[in-house]
């Protein structure tokens, strides 16, 4: 099993250790990760595909906070608060949907594609109501390879095409801006620590010991590196027939992918962006995962899947198959998570030893404990720590 580090950033001190138990259970930690982590960080909402025309939107909820990503009347795609100037009320429901203006359902205060309000019933009867100082809140959008991203803070971190940068010569033959939605966004709640998804996403040493499939797909193949801002994981599909038969028909039927280059044919990959998100690669189609935060000890995966237009029939068997497999993986994955969650309140824990080899994990912690230095401790700080003075 191969691994690589190429995190050039500042040494850790604590490098050795994995993050402590606490910062997966703790309400005060989990307040001051959502404002300095969460908040800050790049999510996917969708792909541009979904709002091709104007008017067309996606919403994402996380954080308290709905955002709209819309694409206005002349073309651009932005991104609001979904919530009215007036009364706080908020502006659309469910996922997505298409309006020439977004008008309030409480009030009917109108807003226009570009955020402007344009709208107001009974506008007299606000003497100090400005139009031009009362449109739509806006989110920072940024769109990386036909993929939607917002942000609700911007701390001057990077954007999504810098923290991709490294691995962009790797992705751009797989030609994300052409593919198409062939699944619904799935929501899936986990009773976990937002970070204990990202943690076994980016796990080697789990992978022989929990994933049998994956396994016999992989065979000793499976690789991992970590660059700044995005873990890279690979595995090969082995030639070995697998005694599975969802493996097996995976193994014996995958078609020819002709945009791709002949090492990436039986290629599986997966890229972890900072901090929370995921795109999982395969020659027949994709799949895009987040792992949104909802209290300190429980999560909600979001889910997406997408390919290039393949009317083969042998593509969509190939695809379901894939599904298959991966249905089977995700179990074993859940089942891991939540009994290391219930761990980590136990008391006998602190900060477990990291393993050389483990240089996804370890980058993720670094960052961590750049963000917030209390994240060293191996044990809570007193109640209140947050509200304290920084010291400088």
């Amino acid at each position: 099993m191969a691994h690589r580090y190429a995190d050039i950033e500042d040494h850790d001190p604590d490098a050795d250790w994995s993050l402590p138990g606490w910062l997966y259970t703790d309400p005060e930690y989990f307040e001051v990760e959502m404002a300095r982590v969460l908040r800050p960080s790049w999510q996917i909402v969708c792909h541009e595909s979904d709002i091709a025309k104007p008017g067309d939107f996606h919403t994402l909820d996380y954080l308290g906070e709905s955002v709209i990503a819309i694409r206005g009347q002349d073309g651009q795609v932005r991104a609001f608060a979904n919530v009215c100037r007036h009364r706080a009320m908020r502006l659309v429901e469910g996922p997505a949907g298409c309006a020439k203006k977004l008008v309030c359902p409480y009030h009917a205060w109108a807003y226009e594609t570009d955020g402007r309000l344009s709208g107001v019933p009974m506008k007299g009867d606000y003497p100090t109501l400005r139009l031009e100082d009362n449109g739509l809140a806006g989110v920072d959008v940024e769109i990386w390879r036909g993929f939607v991203f917002v942000r609700l803070e911007d701390n001057g971190g990077p954007s999504v095409a810098a923290m991709m940068a490294p691995y962009d010569h790797e992705i751009a033959p797989y030609r994300f801006e052409d593919m198409r939605c062939i699944s619904p966004v799935r929501l899936r709640e986990r009773q976990v620590n937002w970070k204990n998804v990202g943690d076994n996403y980016s796990d080697n040493l789990h992978i022989p010991v929990a994933h049998d499939g994956l396994t016999r797909l992989f065979g000793k193949s499976y690789a991992i590196e970590a660059q700044p801002w995005v873990d890279k994981m690979s595995g090969g599909i082995v030639d070995r027939v697998s005694d599975n038969v969802w493996e097996r028909f995976y193994q014996k039927h995958l078609p020819r992918a002709d945009h791709l280059p002949e090492a990436n044919q039986r290629l599986w990959l997966y890229y972890k962006l900072w901090p929370n998100m995921a795109f999982d690669i395969y020659a027949d189609q994709i799949d895009f995962m987040q792992w949104l935060p909802l209290t300190p000890t429980t999560s909600v995966l979001r889910e997406m899947a997408l390919a290039l237009p393949d009317d083969r029939r042998e593509m969509k068997l190939v695809r379901y198959a894939n599904w298959r497999i991966n249905r089977v993986v995700n179990a074993e994955d859940t089942w891991l998570i939540e009994r290391v969650q219930q761990g980590m309140a136990s008391q006998s824990y602190t900060a477990g030893p990291i393993g050389a080899s483990e240089v996804c994990l370890r980058s993720f912690a670094r960052k961590i404990r750049h963000l917030i230095p209390e994240a060293r401790q191996h044990r809570a700080p007193a109640p209140g720590w947050s509200r304290r003075p920084r010291v400088a």
